[in-house]
């Protein structure tokens, strides 16, 4: 899983071009509410060409949530605990969009990278990467990086630029 911050909601025309790019790049496409899809995305659709031998479609969540859009309160539980992220990443998020594979293959991992990758392209933000504290040292050298914390727990901000060198490295493995 890898989260979007936003510094403010998702206008409704970036909502329909996420929607339209996930509809014409997914085996699947089901739109459960406004910003929210369950989507079987083409692994080749993103330039990922190695699956590791498993079907190219891959199960994924997309989820625009805050105020106004939907899942509020997930919106809420996901950041409570979050340290302050204005000294981070300039702002402090209003909204955002969760992207969760549900398989773990590495084809799962690197789909979900550059899935978020191309989100951002077409609506902004900032990615928010949960690490491994063997992956800080990895992700520090990293074009786009944004900001690096360890406390409470190991986490990179980025762009998409981040999210498509990360994806590059070997071994590369999101948290969740």
């Amino acid at each position: 899983m890898l989260v979007i911050e936003l510094a403010e909601v998702v206008p409704r025309a970036s909502i329909e071009r996420v929607r339209e790019f996930l509809d014409r790049s997914s085996a699947h496409f089901e739109e459960k509410r406004v910003g929210e899809y369950d989507v079987n995305i083409h692994a080749e659709s993103l330039g990922v060409t190695d699956t590791g031998g498993v079907d190219g479609r891959r199960p994924i969540m997309v989820s625009v949530m805050g105020p106004g859009i939907g899942d509020e309160a997930v919106f809420e539980t996901e950041h409570a605990d979050e340290v302050n992220q204005e000294p981070l990443i300039g702002f402090t998020p209003t909204h955002a969009v969760d992207v969760i594979a549900f398989c773990n293959r590495p084809v799962d991992h690197v789909v979900t990278a550059l899935l978020t990758a191309a989100v951002m392209n077409l609506i902004g933000g900032v990615a928010n990467a949960e690490l491994r504290e063997d992956q800080v040292p990895i992700v520090v050298g990293l074009p786009g990086i944004v900001a690096t914390v360890t406390d409470p727990w190991p986490a990179a901000y980025g762009s998409a630029e981040f999210l498509r060198a990360w994806a590059q490295q070997p071994g590369f493995r999101l948290l969740k």
